[in-house]
C-alpha cells in the first residue's frame, strides 16, 4: 500500500442537526467501519450536540474519571467513546467537536505523534487565519499562549483510521471540576482561577460565534485538502441508532474500566 496524500481523495462533509451523546458515540464507530469497508468516502464530521455529557476515552476509568454524583446533579450524561485519550467535558455551544474518517493510506509509515500533528494542521492553519497563534502539543493537544484549546483521540482499525477532536468554545470551568475528577486533583492546589486558564476557551481568543469558528475551520479544510457536502446515509444512522441503543448505552461498556 502506497502513503496517499489529502488530495487524492474526494472528502466528504457531514453537519447534520444535534444528536444525543450516545448517537454520536455510535457514528463514530460506524463511520470508522464505512471507510475502512470502502463504502463511504474520506469524511470530515462536524457534530452538534443535543445534551451536555462527559465523554472518556476507551480506556479511562470510568470510577477514577467522573463523579457520577455531580454529574447526575448537573444533569449530564456519561458516554464512552471507541478513540483513547482523555475526558471532555462538553456543554451544547460550548465546544467544537469533530470527527476525521480517513483510509490508514493517508497516514501509512508515520508514527502515532506524527499522525497526529498530520491530522492537526489544518485546524492549526484556520486557527491562524483567526488570529490565535497555536501548535501541535505531543501527544494529543493543541495549545496556546492562552492555554490549551483542543484534545484529539485516535484510534487505527480495519483500514481506516479515526481522528476525533473536541475545542473549547466556552467552558463552565466551575462546572467541569465539580464533574470531572482529574481535573480537580491535578489544580485543587491552584484553585479555580487557574483551572479556567488552562483550558481556554476559543470565544475569548476570537471574539467570534461558535458558529463563525466552524465556518472558517471548513473553509479552511475545503481550501486544504478539497470538501464536498454530504449527508449520513440512512442505512449509516439505522446502524449507529441500533448501536446507541445497545452498546453505547450499555452499563457494562460505559463501565468497562472501573
Amino acid at each position: 500500500m502506497m502513503r496517499t496524500d489529502w488530495r487524492d481523495h474526494d472528502w466528504q462533509l457531514i453537519h447534520t442537526a444535534p444528536q444525543s451523546p450516545t448517537l454520536h458515540m455510535a457514528l463514530d464507530d460506524v463511520l470508522t467501519h464505512e471507510v475502512g469497508a470502502g463504502r463511504r468516502a474520506p469524511t470530515l464530521r462536524i457534530w452538534e450536540w443535543a445534551a451536555p455529557a462527559v465523554v472518556i476515552g476507551r480506556f479511562q476509568s470510568l470510577r477514577n474519571e467522573v463523579d457520577g454524583e455531580a454529574a447526575r446533579r448537573h444533569g449530564i450524561e456519561v458516554v464512552r467513546r471507541v478513540s483513547g485519550g482523555g475526558a471532555m467535558f462538553i456543554e451544547p455551544g460550548n465546544t467544537i467537536t469533530y470527527s476525521i474518517y480517513a483510509p490508514q493510506s493517508l497516514v501509512k509509515g508515520l508514527s502515532f505523534q506524527e499522525a497526529y500533528a498530520f491530522f492537526d494542521a489544518w485546524v492549526l492553519e484556520a486557527l491562524g487565519e483567526l488570529g490565535i497563534k497555536a501548535w501541535y502539543q505531543p501527544l494529543n493537544d493543541i495549545t496556546s499562549e492562552g492555554g490549551k484549546i483542543a484534545g484529539a483521540a485516535q484510534v487505527h482499525r480495519g483500514g481506516a483510521v479515526l481522528h476525533h477532536v473536541t475545542m473549547a468554545y466556552d467552558i463552565d470551568a466551575a462546572k467541569m471540576l465539580d464533574v470531572l475528577r482529574i481535573g480537580r486533583e491535578k489544580l485543587s492546589d491552584k484553585g479555580t482561577v487557574s483551572a479556567a486558564k488552562r483550558v481556554d476557551p476559543l470565544r475569548s481568543q476570537t471574539g467570534l460565534p461558535r458558529e463563525a469558528v466552524i465556518e472558517r475551520m471548513v473553509a479552511t479544510f475545503r481550501r486544504l485538502h478539497g470538501l464536498a457536502d454530504d449527508d449520513l446515509r440512512a442505512d449509516e444512522l439505522l446502524q449507529a441508532e441500533a448501536l446507541g441503543q445497545t452498546k453505547f448505552s450499555s452499563p457494562a461498556w460505559i463501565a468497562d474500566v472501573t
